[in-house]
């Protein structure tokens, strides 16, 4: 199996301080604590035993997609998780976000990549970044790590402004997440029966402060990556048989 993305599915700063921390991966991590979707289709089906790869790299956008698409079929790999989008709406500003057909174009590039392989593909809506958004803005480490990372500023800036232009700024970028979700959906169900959309469980999931890493307060930690594995793989392919 491989797993697809950006800095979420590496695993940034799920242990550690500002590294990719892969064992800890929803996808493809081996670490007990997350129980991945590795670790459950292990259980399922033993062969699979060290044929985790993580092609998942923090700052990924759609545009590096289709090449970490490559190197999953150059791996051989038959299960593909995809997690990606956050960083294109995470700009610095609003009007730097990819656009919404742009975005399609790179997932359906991607999945035209995958598809000669045959390999069934997992495909996750990406966070509500609004709901981030909201369950930090009311705490004073995460608005200092937002603003000394310049972390999300097409959502985080000003994070206490009530003023309309944040507000509509922030319901644009929500707005952008959930277009982006859509084109999610529909580039999965054009993929055909091998590919297999969340329905949104991702974007939907409540996730709470204590789920987010105290080094930035906008990756998972281990527990949001646990909670991330187990929302994922019960909209999967594999949930009614789940270990």
């Amino acid at each position: 199996m491989a797993a697809l993305g950006d800095s979420i599915s590496a695993g940034f700063n799920a242990c550690g301080w500002y590294v990719a921390c892969t064992s800890r991966s929803w996808s493809a991590g081996d670490h007990p604590s997350v129980n991945s979707h590795y670790l459950r289709l292990l259980s399922l089906a033993p062969a699979i035993k060290g044929h985790n790869l993580n092609f998942a790299v923090p700052g990924s956008t759609s545009a590096d997609l289709a090449g970490q698409a490559r190197q999953a079929v150059r791996g051989g790999a038959q299960y593909v998780t995809i997690l990606i989008g956050a960083q294109d709406a995470c700009m610095g500003s609003e009007r730097d976000m990819t656009p919404v057909s742009v975005y399609r174009r790179r997932i359906d590039e991607a999945l035209n990549v995958l598809k000669p392989s045959g390999a069934q593909v997992f495909v996750a809506s990406i966070p509500d970044l609004k709901r981030l958004w909201r369950v930090g803005k009311d705490n004073a480490w995460a608005r200092a790590f937002w603003a000394v990372g310049r972390i999300c500023q097409s959502m985080l800036a000003a994070p206490t402004s009530t003023a309309k232009k944040d507000v509509a700024r922030r319901d644009a970028v929500r707005e952008r997440v959930m277009a982006y979700n859509d084109e999610l959906r529909q580039a999965c169900a054009a993929y055909g029966p091998t590919c297999r959309y969340d329905g949104g469980a991702v974007f939907g999931y409540p996730f709470t402060l204590k789920l987010l890493s105290p080094w930035d307060y906008f990756h998972p930690n281990a527990d949001g990556q646990r909670a991330l594995a187990k929302v994922t793989f019960d909209a999967g392919f594999y949930s009614a048989v789940e270990p």
